[in-house]
């Protein structure tokens, strides 16, 4: 069992189970020491008092809280184990509630509780099978490093598992991050659908670090003095292209299917969208042809229409010019019949 990081005991109600927090995960990166270059000889982080310049030992180095630049109040750990709250040697359940409930990104890391002596083992036992049969996680608080945290009690595999969790107001809002209203077809809608479906998977038990195995091999290579591994050939990704959203999930709907050797039902490609556009001389000379033809159709429309106008009141003009000339010699010869009786 790996060393307890922590003692105390779990208060459920009035039942008191004694227990040890033992980390529920493992660290398997690979890391590195800051070396010199020229002899690859160690880089060591000293830690110096910027006054008297002193480089100082873990056993002289304390806690102290900067009230200004001026003025700090030293605190030692035997004032902290001091403070008056209930939760500094206990994990404290306050509630039980349904695992849904919980937002995952309030989460923290997790730890196994294990049992403190054989008395603690009914309690145990009884607090587990409780959480089973209720299909519940237990929320409580607890004291460790310097402040109160929130958790999560939850069972794995038999065992009670401790996640430690953030507070409401530690979780930052993601409103401002929301995109913005884009319109979406029922059709893209069900083809992603689709691709969510072939990509499922009972179980993510199967998924490795390649980068770390990537690692290994090139540390491995180094150290026996053989050729590096030759980087792994990757297709270079476009930016600022607009791609046809269904093309790309029918694409990856069949890439999904050949995956998991189902076969595919039929070539789908991703392609650039080019929106249809006419062309400035098209759109010109269109307009310019509709115009003219208009332009020339009306105006010989109007001509024919004052033409005819015109030849109307010529005619007029002529017939009483006819009608004045008739009356004026009729008008003489009256007179010139009376001039001859007298």
């Amino acid at each position: 069992m790996p060393r307890p990081l922590w003692t105390g005991a779990i208060s459920f109600g009035l039942v008191t189970i004694p227990v040890k927090v033992v980390s529920a995960t493992q660290d398997h990166s690979i890391h590195f020491r800051q070396v010199h270059l020229e002899d690859l000889g160690r880089v060591r982080t000293r830690k110096v008092c910027e006054l008297d310049g002193e480089a100082l030992s873990q056993d002289e180095i304390g806690k102290g809280y900067e009230l200004s630049k001026e003025q700090t109040v030293p605190i030692t750990d035997e004032e902290l184990d001091r403070i008056p709250l209930p939760t500094a040697k206990a994990i404290e359940i306050v509630a039980f509630v349904d695992a849904d409930s919980v937002d995952p990104i309030r989460i923290s890391d997790s730890y196994y509780l294990a049992i403190d002596g054989q008395v603690a083992a009914k309690p145990y036992t009884l607090l587990r099978r409780a959480l089973e049969r209720s299909d519940k996680v237990a929320v409580a608080k607890f004291a460790w490093h310097n402040r109160e945290r929130l958790g999560l009690l939850r069972v794995r595999e038999g065992a009670i598992v401790l996640h430690s969790m953030r507070w409401p107001d530690e979780i930052r809002s993601p409103e401002s991050l929301a995109p913005r209203q884009v319109e979406l077809d029922d059709d893209e809608i069900d083809r992603a659908v689709q691709l969510t479906d072939t990509m499922a998977l009972d179980s993510i038990a199967g998924f490795r670090d390649a980068y770390r195995d990537a690692l290994e091999e090139l540390i491995a290579a180094k150290s026996e003095g053989r050729e590096l591994p030759e980087p792994a050939e990757g297709e270079e990704q476009g930016e600022g292209k607009v791609v046809d959203l269904m093309a790309a999930l029918n694409a990856s709907v069949e890439a999904a299917k050949e995956s998991r050797g189902e076969g595919g039902g039929g070539e789908a490609t991703v392609h650039e969208m080019r929106p249809r556009k006419k062309t400035a001389s098209k759109k010109a000379a269109s307009s310019g042809k509709a115009t003219t033809g208009r332009k020339a159709g009306a105006s010989g429309k109007t001509t024919g229409r004052k033409a005819g106008a015109s030849g109307k009141t010529t005619g007029r003009k002529a017939g009483a010019g006819k009608t004045t000339a008739a009356k004026r010699t009729t008008g003489a010869k009256r007179t010139a019949r009376k001039r001859s009786a007298s």
